[in-house]
């Protein structure tokens, strides 16, 4: 009898005991996933958002200066390039350009990214055909006709490329805050593994403690019993 009793508690102890290896087990599947999740949040942060946001800075900056120096020629007499020069150096900021592009084409793009980078190119297309139209006519229309025609073409074609940028760099603010809030789900949920982990463990201790308490409780019956 004392034998059944004995084989009882022990199957008992044995099951409960296999339940929270299986609960670590799994606790501990589901903190590995959560590490690999917030460790491709924070690369697609970096990859996705934060590089594409420099290169956007950059193609802005090379915007600019294509700016500066067809306003310059357009409007100075003096010291400025001429027209193969500046035609040179349009195609030398125009490759950068089309290397920032070709850059930010590979990373991660989301639906409306897609639609403002698509509407970007074709803007850039554009503004190339506009400058390469003022330059040509640059030595046969009088210069109060150009500065008009950059005026109501040119200008209006930077503008129009600067929105569209500034449509992206927006998109990076928006899915960056998004992933952001993703991370904190993630640590969140790993900190709740944790304290699962920090319970089974007191768990553990309890039932170490009450087994060593009842196999003193059956020692000392198992004496009486013998005195007797």
């Amino acid at each position: 009898m004392k034998f059944a009793y004995s084989l009882k508690q022990k199957t008992k102890i044995a099951f409960l005991l296999f339940l929270i290896m299986a609960c670590t087990i799994l606790i501990r599947l589901l903190e590995d996933r959560s590490i690999k999740n917030m460790e491709k949040a924070f690369a697609s942060l970096y990859n996705d958002r934060l590089v594409p946001a420099t290169d956007i800075f950059y193609i802005s900056e090379k915007l600019y200066t294509k700016r500066f120096l067809l306003e310059t020629f357009v409007y100075s007499d003096q010291n400025k390039l001429s027209t193969q020069q500046l035609n040179d150096k349009f195609k030398i900021l125009d490759r950068s350009i089309d290397t920032l592009l070709a850059k930010y084409e590979k990373t991660f793009l989301v639906k409306n990214e897609k639609n403002h980078l698509t509407e970007l190119k074709v803007k850039l297309l554009e503004n190339k055909l506009l400058e390469k139209n003022i330059l040509l006519n640059s030595n046969h229309l009088e210069k109060r006709t150009l500065r008009k025609l950059y005026d109501t073409s040119a200008e209006q074609s930077f503008l129009a490329i600067s929105n569209s940028l500034s449509k992206l760099t927006k998109v990076q603010t928006v899915v960056g805050e998004q992933l952001k809030e993703e991370s904190q789900k993630i640590v969140r949920g790993t900190n709740l593994y944790s304290t699962l982990q920090l319970l089974i463990a007191i768990i553990i201790g309890a039932l170490i403690v009450s087994i060593l308490a009842a196999s003193n409780v059956m020692n000392i019956r198992n004496d009486n019993f013998n005195l007797n």
